[in-house]
């Protein structure tokens, strides 16, 4: 292995009808210290994702069974060739240390599953590093800044029982450690966090840099702040409180956590 290239990893970016925001996300992931493979998916081929892949060389493969969220991470997923894979989102930007940490993780402690980092919010064109949801959220993960708890199945699902503070796009899957498929069709909002804890019931590691390493961005035509608007969101987060803990409990939870999707609006 090339100590500026990463060849067992592949960056995939799920393409969806003409986001504005797909260059930035390609660049960045050009700017990366340590290169990695880059491919990109769609099940919405149109001329602007076409072009754009053209122009930076990018291998386009697309979806033509269901299309979706899941349908397109998973397609995704199964599309990647190399042992490591982070799913990119391509209205997200990744800082240029992403793939140079993520693998120093990888290298340093065995059986990872899946590896992730935090995150700040783009908004515009600002970067909000601080407020409230970002604060909970590293509250959260504040018991897996310890190594030792890396490879705990208790600390992890304990975390999980209060919500997803796990960033979806920072996550790189260790493949061969983990199911074929990842993601469960069905789910709209909560994909990711059915994700997670279906896998934290596995034995092995979830590597978490409490570093920042990407930029999530926030804007009015995003999936999340439309899930949000048809309270579609407080469904799935019933169902997933509902893996954790009664009924009662569950309820309870559901209208605190709703609060927390103001952080999700403009």
């Amino acid at each position: 292995m090339s100590q500026n290239f990463f060849d067992d990893h592949t960056f995939v970016i799920c393409a969806y009808k003409e986001s504005p925001y797909l260059e930035a996300c390609i660049r960045s992931l050009r700017r990366q210290t340590v290169q990695s493979r880059i491919i990109m998916i769609t099940s919405t081929p149109n001329s602007h994702i076409q072009s754009i892949a053209e122009k930076y060389d990018i291998p386009l493969t697309i979806n033509s069974g269901e299309g979706g969220i899941v349908q397109d991470w998973n397609f995704g997923y199964k599309t990647a060739e190399t042992e490591y894979v982070t799913i990119a989102h391509q209205d997200d930007v990744y800082f240029k240390n992403y793939t140079e940490t993520a693998l120093s993780y990888i290298r340093k402690y065995k059986k990872p599953l899946i590896f992730f980092s935090d995150y700040c919010e783009l908004r515009g064109k600002q970067y909000v590093t601080h407020n409230r949801l970002l604060t909970v959220k590293r509250i959260m993960l504040l018991p897996l800044r310890f190594p030792p708890f890396y490879s705990s199945i208790f600390i992890r699902r304990r975390i999980l029982s209060f919500g997803s503070p796990i960033c979806c796009p920072s996550v790189l899957y260790a493949r061969s450690n983990l199911p074929k498929q990842i993601f469960s069709v069905g789910f709209r909002s909560n994909e990711d966090w059915e994700a997670w804890e279906k896998l934290s019931r596995q034995k092995g590691r979830f590597l978490y840099c409490p570093s920042p390493l990407m930029a999530h961005r926030i804007h009015e035509d995003s999936e999340t702040t439309a899930i949000i608007a048809d309270n579609k969101r407080s469904d799935e987060d019933y169902i997933m409180f509902s893996k954790f803990w009664p009924d009662v409990i569950a309820k309870a939870l559901v209208k605190g956590y709703a609060k927390g999707q103001d952080s999700n609006k403009l």
